[in-house]
């Protein structure tokens, strides 16, 4: 599962000592956190400037996202392309996003974060422009927009491992899960509905979509600035972080990596479930539900629209409430059933045809993934050693999205000869009980009563 996010305090942060097989846990936080029932807790990391400006840089960086996942249907439309060149275009920025996840969580643990950040929002800049550009004087091709789509998706590959890696160390742990849960809930709100939105208005208001992905130039060009005020990450405290940054080769950072997941029982049972969870989950939902919704509700495509815009809210919805809260005591048990039992709405909807109801089962799966996914990034950059975190964040982007494309290329011709129910019921139960198997397997109870972690 992936979960990214920024936030906090002010002074040098702590940071995470050496594995130990199972993780562990960093020092506290530089001053005292509020004590008892705190109401500012989900906005508190917001007091720390850096923080400030890079959660800011994130929200525009995400609102010109949506834009462009309209935009770039239009562009694709005005240079003369059809469905098979919107495919090839989408696909190119998928590829680019799983080519560089590794590359961009070894670079994130080799160089300052904050330049990593910095370079990929000037290549977005320069990116975006030169489809204006292109569009402007009438030369915008279908390759050009694909190369475009590529340089974006390896963009978003190098990201978020720098800013899932970056934000221990401008933090403490005590924010983390509140900085977690901020952009868990602008994610939904930006790139689904207020991103897309907004560019379907530009697109309708202008003559050429070129005008409208001046918008989406300037969005990122904004969000460039805004990494610019972010200051330089503040040292360690001497002798706060046993072993050494990577400075090996390239593969013998990826190896060790490998065998820190491997070896941490928690972390590895974790992504073993997630990778089984996109492989049953994504295929019908993405592929199978459109046309459920169309056989049993109606052919107007904004009953899906409905649909889609409720399991965003339903993610708004869980990253607001698990991050207004203390971490979970026993988080890596409530993390985990609360994504198991996320996917149990899939039975209602493989059987209803009450509307009310899909749309109910669809807000509880939003609601769930995005509380378990927020969990999920505070324990990253908790109990992962500090100068690895970007390259464990980076396996974990990579294995979340590598059964993505198999998921939904077999759930077309899986439904030709499997009843839509039963796969729906396949998709709702398998997480479900896997979830109890992984915590009995990976002994999480045991695990994180022996870890306990500061909330």
């Amino acid at each position: 599962m992936t979960a990214h996010a920024p936030t906090g305090p002010t002074g040098p942060i702590p940071v995470n000592p050496a594995p130990t097989g199972a993780g562990t846990v960093g020092p506290s936080p530089t001053g005292p956190l509020p004590a008892g029932r705190d109401r500012w807790r989900m906005v508190r990391p917001l007091g720390n400037r850096d923080f400030r400006m890079l959660f800011a840089a994130v929200v525009l960086s995400v609102f010109a996202s949506g834009m462009w996942a309209v935009v770039m249907v239009y562009s694709v439309i005005d240079a003369g392309g059809d469905e098979v060149a919107l495919s090839i275009v989408a696909a190119s920025s998928a590829v680019g996003l799983l080519a560089c996840a590794i590359p961009g969580g070894i670079v994130a643990d080799r160089v300052s974060r904050r330049v990593v950040l910095r370079v990929v929002e000037a290549a977005n800049v320069i990116a975006i422009v030169s489809v204006v550009v292109a569009s402007v004087i009438g030369v915008a091709t279908i390759a050009h927009l694909a190369v475009v789509a590529f340089v974006l998706g390896a963009g978003a590959g190098f990201f978020f491992p720098a800013y899932s890696a970056i934000l221990p160390r401008i933090l403490p742990p005590g924010q983390l899960l509140a900085a977690n849960g901020l952009e868990g809930a602008i994610r939904p709100a930006l790139q689904q509905a207020a991103g897309p939105a907004a560019a379907g208005m530009l697109v309708a208001a202008v003559i050429v979509p070129a005008h409208a992905t001046v918008a989406v130039a300037i969005a990122h060009l904004l969000a460039l600035m805004l990494l610019m005020f972010v200051r330089p990450e503040p040292a360690p405290e001497p002798g706060a972080q046993p072993g050494a940054p990577a400075s090996g080769g390239v593969v013998r950072d990826l190896v060790d990596a490998v065998k820190f997941t491997v070896r941490t029982r928690w972390l590895l049972w974790t992504l073993l479930f997630a990778t089984v969870w996109v492989l049953v989950v994504l295929g019908p939902e993405e592929v199978l539900l459109p046309f459920l919704t169309r056989d049993r509700i109606g052919e107007d495509p904004r009953w899906f629209g409905f649909l889609l815009a409720v399991y965003g809210i339903g993610g708004v919805a869980g990253s607001i409430v698990v991050s207004s809260m203390k971490l979970p005591r026993r988080y890596l048990t409530v993390m985990t059933l609360v994504w198991g039992a996320s996917t149990l709405p899939y039975i209602v909807i493989g059987f209803t045809d009450v509307y009310a109801l899909m749309l109910a089962s669809v807000f509880a799966m939003g609601f769930g993934f995005s509380y378990g996914n927020v969990i999920w990034g505070t324990l990253l950059q908790r109990r992962v050693p500090t100068h690895m975190l970007g390259r464990v964040s980076s396996l974990d982007f990579f294995v979340s999205l590598a059964l993505m494309p198999v998921s939904m290329a077999l759930a077309g011709p899986l439904s030709r000869v499997v009843p839509i129910p039963v796969i729906f019921v396949v998709a709702g139960i398998v997480p479900f009980v896997l979830s109890f198997v992984v915590l009995f397997v990976a002994r999480m109870p045991q695990d994180e009563i022996a870890h306990p972690l500061d909330r």
